[in-house]
C-alpha cells in the first residue's frame, strides 16, 4: 500500500498541527485535517485519503460514530483507519479494535516516531 494522503482528524487543533508536522516533514506525507467527523466525512469523500487517523473523543460525533459514517460513503469501506486515543485501558482498547481499524495510537503520542507507529500499524 502506497501512503501519500493522509485525514488528520482532531477537534484540538494544537495536536492537529504537532501531527501534521510529524507526518509531513517525517512521513513525507500530505495532510488533509478536519476538526469534526462531519468535516471527516465531507473531506473523505472529496480528498480520497490512503489513511484517516481518527480521534476518538470529539463533540458531537465521536470517532467510533464517524468510522461508521466513512464505511457507507464510496470508496470508504477500503480507507484504512487508524484511531487516536487517551482512552488506553485494555477493555476500551478491544471494543475500539473490533470495530474494523487497523490500529490504535495513545496519546499523548511522541512526534518524531509517529511516522514510524504508522508504518509498523500498517505493515502489521
Amino acid at each position: 500500500m502506497t501512503l501519500r494522503k493522509i485525514l488528520l482528524v482532531d477537534d484540538e487543533a494544537d495536536i492537529r498541527l504537532v501531527a501534521e508536522i510529524s507526518l509531513s516533514n517525517l512521513g513525507g506525507w500530505q495532510v488533509i485535517q478536519a476538526a469534526s467527523g462531519p468535516e471527516a466525512l465531507d473531506l473523505a469523500a472529496q480528498e480520497l485519503p490512503d489513511l484517516v487517523l481518527l480521534d476518538v473523543m470529539m463533540p458531537g460525533m465521536d470517532g467510533p460514530t464517524a468510522l461508521q459514517k466513512l464505511r457507507g460513503l464510496a470508496g470508504g469501506a477500503e480507507v484504512p483507519v487508524i484511531f487516536m486515543t487517551a482512552k488506553v485501558q485494555r477493555a476500551e482498547i478491544d471494543r475500539l479494535l473490533s470495530l474494523g481499524v487497523r490500529g490504535l495510537i495513545p496519546k499523548p503520542f511522541d512526534p518524531m516516531t509517529l511516522p514510524a507507529e504508522i508504518r509498523r500499524i500498517l505493515g502489521a
